[in-house]
């Protein structure tokens, strides 16, 4: 398998990966993933799509994630590997489209309005 570069996207982070045949090594931002995220909950979250195929520890992942929380990098990183995980392997799909791995989800802050404390919350209101 060649190297395959895909992309994936949750609310203001954006992940970009290099996927190639490996021993399973992925590098985040040039630092390791546990040292990266820390949280094993979030290193789950990443390696979901290789578990659903029952291929972990069978591709050498390179990501580059800038923008958003730690949480959202870690969703939009799992969207380009799953991504990738069909662009080399049709028959994956099926799974990963079953688990909702290859679906962005479109949920974004609201923006703040104006005379409004946030979004929506009003200033407190006072009688006198």
């Amino acid at each position: 398998m060649e190297i395959s570069n895909t992309s994936g996207r949750r609310k203001t982070s954006v992940a970009r990966i290099y996927m190639q045949a490996g021993q399973g090594n992925i590098t985040i931002n040039g630092r390791d993933m546990k040292t990266y995220f820390g949280n094993e909950l979030l290193e789950n979250i990443v390696n979901q799509p290789l578990a659903t195929i029952e291929q972990v520890g069978q591709y050498d992942i390179k990501v580059n994630v800038r923008g958003g929380g730690i949480s959202a990098q870690a969703e939009a990183i799992r969207l380009a590997i799953s991504k990738a995980i069909v662009g080399d392997n049709t028959e994956a799909r099926p799974a990963l489209k079953k688990e909702g791995f290859l679906t962005r989800d479109p949920r974004m802050v609201e923006r703040k309005k104006f005379g409004k404390r946030k979004a929506r919350r009003s200033f407190q209101f006072s009688k006198r």
